[in-house]
């Protein structure tokens, strides 16, 4: 069994307008990504040479000196490409997916690219065909933007024409070339009532492979399905006549393709709702289900080998999802795969989707509203930056064997979610957090219990970082894989009094859990601050600026990071600036809220800061650590703002008084503490955290969720 891997790259057309995600990873200007992928030690990847791209290029066009150049390079590197000519695509402006002429345009064009490339052995004419019929003819979510079983069908029998005519086309010139059929091999299941509707989807989800291997006749259980909506029999019996089996079925699974049919409308929100004109039901993901519902892996490579008997293949296996959800996911897809190929089902390969991850696919690519799921590599870092999943996926491609301390736990598909972690053994390493009672550590704890991560919380009283016995004892008797250090003197006033308590916890206490984790082998996550800047400069800091700190606090913080990496040259150092988070009063954001509430005078000053959404900055620094990245990062929120008009927004949010807000100077505040003009932050490793416009609307939403709960 092969582990492939793929690049996000859909092009899609809503109205007039076309998504292309392989501009959008950037993967279109950075031809050693090729590089990249090399190192992952892939045999094949799925790459696109799409119609889009290409329709009216002539050989000398700029267009296929992008192909030439890339393709060449991947047979240099020994990575063998699957070609895909059309990916969830209506193909150029002058057709789409109801045009009679579109199948014998496809085939041109693909006879035309076997001629250029004629030592390319396998293809995928047309990505998911039935899925891309029930988008763009069904639901109304891509062009030509249909809602009708008419449309619903043409388009299908359309790309699967097109599939066929442009495979023979293909092997007119390569007469050895392979077919890799793909679709998405989600089940349906349903509640009583619905058993015939859910028979009906899922006959219909495999009605493009039915059709290429020449089934579709009178006896075939969609027959009147089709007739009754536009398919001649004559049209049907055309696939008879010319059949194109696959050499190898694709199954797509995501952790969502498995559906529910359920008639208890009463249990699920209204946009679930949904019929058949007969029927009312809710559509559900059946993964969130209770008890949950999945076909899995195992179970639908056995299904179409035992029904179609060719080969098969996992042929997208990516989840978006926290770090270690995403591992858990590959592996259990490795592992179901390993099973199937014992139960003897020939399963060809693996193929580790969206290496580079991908846009806007939790709107189903119909806006371009800058949502990225990161894969192998974080798309948002220059060059791309790997992830724990690109460890992952070289040890499956060199060894077979994947390893990491976060597959002790299930997926939250397992029914997991929001539980502690099922199972520990002394064998299974854990997360220490340090500092649980905080506010940083209390939410690390809860996304830690959240994402089903084993982790062991400790807090002040048990165990002082001051004190080299304590965190001797504490880190030798948990033996981490990761430690999180979220203890610290947060007081930035009281620092100036109380320098030594300052120094002892920040600085001292820090180097004392760096060198107890370098003696153990653990990981290690501390945090620092945007005040180890001296607000000189008037465009946000990155990781590389001198620190020049004003203040006790920022001294101390800046001590802790070279101390810290002085000893452990592998630890990781967060910077963040003032937290924001909900109603919580220990935040900034949380105590104007209070304040507000209770109409008091809030006075602040026109520093400028770029706050940090506290869950937010949990999840990226437990994906980071995940990763095993190293050094100083900044994580706080894109955007750079005042105290006075960060209040004034909150106030006016919450529908209170601004005038509640006044703008003061630190002396009228009696601050002790200098702090810098401006020290707002930014990334030149990679841009992980949500705008503070984002953050600030998640803060607003679970306020209002909170108020209607109560009210």
């Amino acid at each position: 069994m092969e582990i492939w891997g793929g690049v996000e790259c859909t092009v899609n057309r809503v109205g007039d307008q076309y998504f292309d995600q392989v501009v959008r990873s950037g993967h279109d200007v950075r031809l050693d990504d090729l590089d990249r992928f090399a190192d992952l030690g892939i045999t094949a990847i799925r790459y696109p040479i799409l119609w889009e791209w290409m329709a009216h290029a002539s050989s000398s066009d700029s267009a296929f000196a992008w192909a030439d150049q890339r393709l060449g390079r991947l047979r240099e590197l020994g990575i063998r490409p699957i070609a895909g000519l059309l990916h969830h695509g209506s193909g150029p402006r002058h057709t789409d997916l109801t045009d009679p002429a579109f199948p014998g345009q496809l085939a041109e064009y693909a006879r035309s690219i076997a001629a250029r490339y004629p030592w390319i052995l396998e293809w995928t004419p047309v990505n998911e065909p039935v899925t891309t019929a029930r988008f763009s003819g069904l639901y109304g979510h891509w062009y030509p933007h249909a809602q009708r079983d008419t449309a619903f069908v043409r388009m299908t029998l359309n790309q699967a024409r097109a599939i066929a005519e442009s495979m023979a086309a293909i092997r007119s010139v390569i007469p050895q070339a392979r077919l890799l059929h793909t679709d998405d091999a989600g089940t349906i299941f349903a509640t009583e009532p619905l058993v015939k509707q859910a028979a009906f989807e899922n006959h219909r989800r495999d009605l493009a492979l039915d059709l290429l291997f020449g089934r579709v006749d009178q006896h075939h259980p969609l027959w009147k399905y089709l007739v009754g909506n536009g398919a001649s029999p004559d049209e049907l019996a055309w696939f008879r006549q010319h059949p194109c089996p696959p050499d190898t079925i694709g199954a797509n699974y995501y952790v969502t393709s498995d559906r529910l049919l359920d008639h208890r409308l009463e249990l699920y929100s209204p946009d679930s709702h949904g019929g058949n004109g007969k029927h009312q039901y809710a559509d559900i993901a059946a993964v969130r289900a209770t008890p949950p519902l999945r076909s899995g892996f195992a179970e639908i490579l056995e299904r179409y080998w035992t029904r179609y008997e060719r080969p098969v293949a996992l042929t997208e296996v990516h989840m978006a999802c926290t770090r270690e959800e995403q591992m858990r996911w590959i592996a259990e897809a490795w592992n179901d795969m390993k099973q199937a190929s014992r139960n003897g089902v020939p399963v060809r390969a693996m193929c580790v989707w969206s290496i580079l991850g991908a846009y806007d696919w939790n709107r189903l690519v119909t806006e371009e509203a800058g949502h990225y799921e990161s894969g192998v590599f974080d798309a948002r870092s220059t060059p791309p930056r790997p992830t724990a999943l690109f460890a992952a996926v070289r040890s499956l491609a060199t060894t077979g064997d994947l390893r990491h301390h976060v597959l002790s736990q299930p997926g939250w598909w397992h029914g997991s979610t929001g539980k502690a972690p099922t199972r520990h053994s002394r064998h299974n390493k854990r997360l220490l957090i340090l500092g649980h009672t905080g506010m940083l550590g209390s939410v690390i704890v809860r996304r830690c219990r959240e994402r089903g991560l084993d982790f062991l919380a400790l807090g002040r009283a048990d165990v002082d970082i001051r004190r080299p016995s304590d965190v001797s004892r504490a880190i030798g008797a948990c033996q981490p894989w990761a430690v999180v250090n979220a203890t610290g003197f947060v007081d930035v006033d009281r620092a100036e009094t109380d320098c030594d308590e300052c120094m002892a916890v920040n600085a001292t206490g820090a180097r004392l859990v760096a060198e107890a984790c370098a003696r153990v082998g653990s990981a290690l996550v501390n945090f620092s601050s945007d005040l180890v800047f001296d607000g000189s400069t008037t465009s946000p800091y990155v990781e590389s600026d001198r620190v020049a700190p004003l203040n006790t606090y920022g001294r101390s913080k800046a001590a802790l990071e070279q101390s810290v990496l002085e000893c452990l040259p592998d630890a990781l150092i967060i910077r963040t600036s003032a937290f924001i988070d909900g109603n919580d009063p220990r935040t900034f954001s949380g105590w104007v809220m209070a304040a507000a509430g209770r109409g008091e005078c809030i006075r602040t000053t026109r520093e400028v800061v770029s706050p940090t959404y506290v869950p937010a900055l949990a999840d990226a620094l437990l994906d980071l650590v995940i990763d095993g990245e190293r050094g100083v990062w900044h994580l706080a929120n894109a955007g750079a703002i005042t105290w006075t008009d960060l209040a004034r927004r909150v106030v006016e949010e919450i529908g209170g008084d601004r005038d509640l807000v006044e703008e003061a100077t630190p002396d009228e505040l009696g601050r002790l503490a200098v702090r810098p003009a401006y020290s707002a932050l930014t990334s030149q490793r990679g841009t992980l955290m949500p705008t503070l416009d984002e953050s600030l609307d998640r803060i607003f939403q679970d306020r209002a969720r909170a108020l209607a709960a109560i009210g």
